[in-house]
C-alpha cells in the first residue's frame, strides 16, 4: 500500500515580474477497495466504486463486484491455472490532491481519483504490480463536461466545443503523470479504459492480440477522444476473449509492448466488471458485437448483474461536483491557472 506523500511537481509557473516560489504540490493517498470499504468524505461521490459502497446492499455489492473481477481475471489468465483460482486482484483507490499557493494561502484541491491494480499469485505467494488508471475520474473533467460544455451550448441550434476545451485538464494530468510523485510510486504509465461511444460505429479488424482480443476501429473521433488527446493519450479499441463489446483503451507509449500480460488482464477484468454493472445494455448484452458494431444504451437484450448501481445519482452528482470544481478551483484561481497553463511545457 502507498503512504501519503507530498512532493513538489516540476516547476512550470512563472510570473512576468517574479517567479512563483511554490510550485504545484501533489499529495497521493491510497485506500484499499475491498468488501469493507466505506467512501470517505474526501472521495469523489460520482466515482463508480463509491456508488456501489452505499446503501443497504453495500457490502454484498462490493463482494459481488470483486468476485466478478477475480473470476474474469482467472478466466483470461488461464495458463498454468487449471482450477481458475490462482490469482487474486487487489485494488487500491488512489486519490490525488494538488496544492496551489498564492496570495490567498494554500488550497488543497482534489484533482484525480483512479483505481490501481495489484495481482496476488497464490501459487508463488508473490504480489505483482498492476496498472493505474482504472475508473479514472477528475473534478476538472466534471466541470468541463457537466458545466462548461452545457453552458456553452445553451440555446444554440448546433452543438459545438468551446475554444481550448480540455487544455487545462490535459496539462494538469500531464504535470502529475510526469511528476516525481507519480514516478516514485508507479512503474508504468496509466491505461484509462472506458466504454465505447454510443454515437459511433466500430468495425472489427483482422488483428487479434493474445490478451486484448480483436481490435476494432471507429468511424470518427469522439469528444472524449479529443479531450483525452490533450492529456497525451491515444486510443485503441479491443474486444477481449468472451467479451461482448469492445472497450476503449487510452494510453501513452505502446499499448502492446509497454505492459505485461497480467497487467493488461487486471485492467480488462476490473473495467469490464464495472462496465457490466453500469453499462449492461452494451457490456452485459446477451449477444456479442458483430464485425460492425453500433453500441446503444437503448439496447434491450441484456442481463443485469447482482450489483445495485444508481445511474441517475451518478449523473446528478457529476453536475454537483463540476460546480464544486468551478467554485473552489476554476474561479478563485483563474489567473494563476491561466498563467501556469500558458507557460506549461513538457
Amino acid at each position: 500500500m502507498l503512504e501519503d506523500s507530498r512532493i513538489n511537481g516540476k516547476k512550470h509557473m512563472e510570473n512576468t515580474q517574479n517567479t512563483i516560489k511554490n510550485d504545484f504540490v501533489f499529495t497521493l493517498k491510497s485506500t484499499c477497495l475491498d468488501e469493507n470499504y466505506h467512501p470517505s468524505s474526501e472521495t469523489r461521490l460520482t466515482t463508480n466504486f463509491a456508488n456501489l459502497a452505499r446503501g443497504a446492499s453495500r457490502q454484498q455489492n462490493l463482494r459481488n463486484a470483486l468476485n466478478m473481477i477475480n473470476n474474469r481475471f482467472n478466466a483470461l489468465a488461464h495458463l498454468d491455472n487449471p482450477k481458475a483460482d490462482r490469482y487474486l486482484v487487489e485494488l487500491e483507490i488512489i486519490t490525488v490532491t494538488m496544492s496551489i499557493d498564492d496570495e490567498n494561502g494554500i488550497n488543497d484541491m482534489p484533482l484525480i481519483e483512479v483505481l490501481k491494480t495489484n495481482i496476488f499469485d497464490r501459487k508463488t505467494n508473490q504480489r505483482i504490480e498492476g496498472i493505474a488508471g482504472n475508473n479514472f475520474s477528475s473534478y476538472v473533467r466534471d466541470y468541463d463536461f457537466s458545466i462548461l460544455l452545457i453552458e456553452h451550448n445553451k440555446n444554440k441550434s448546433n452543438f459545438c466545443i468551446p475554444e481550448n476545451f480540455g487544455d487545462l485538464h490535459g496539462k494538469l494530468y500531464k504535470c502529475f503523470v510526469n511528476s516525481a510523485t507519480y514516478k516514485e510510486h508507479f512503474k508504468m504509465s496509466p491505461i484509462i479504459c472506458l466504454s465505447v461511444s454510443g454515437n459511433k460505429t466500430y468495425t472489427r479488424t483482422a488483428y487479434q492480440h493474445p490478451v486484448l482480443g480483436f481490435e476494432y476501429v471507429q468511424d470518427q473521433y469522439s469528444i472524449t477522444d479529443e479531450y483525452f488527446s490533450k492529456m497525451g493519450l491515444k486510443v485503441r479499441f479491443f474486444m477481449p476473449e468472451n467479451s461482448v463489446a469492445p472497450m476503449a483503451f487510452y494510453h501513452s507509449g505502446d499499448l502492446l509492448a509497454d505492459y505485461t500480460d497480467l497487467g493488461l488482464i487486471s485492467s480488462i477484468s476490473t473495467m469490464e466488471t464495472f462496465q457490466k454493472i453500469y453499462r449492461p445494455e452494451i457490456y452485459n448484452a446477451n449477444s456479442a458485437a458483430g464485425k460492425i458494431f453500433q453500441p446503444s444504451l437503448k439496447h434491450e437484450d441484456y442481463s443485469l448483474t447482482r450489483v445495485v448501481y444508481d445511474r441517475e445519482e451518478r449523473s446528478r452528482l457529476a453536475v454537483e461536483q463540476g460546480k464544486y470544481a468551478e467554485e473552489h478551483f476554476i474561479k478563485p484561481y483563474k489567473n494563476v491557472l491561466e498563467q501556469w497553463s500558458a507557460n506549461f511545457n513538457l
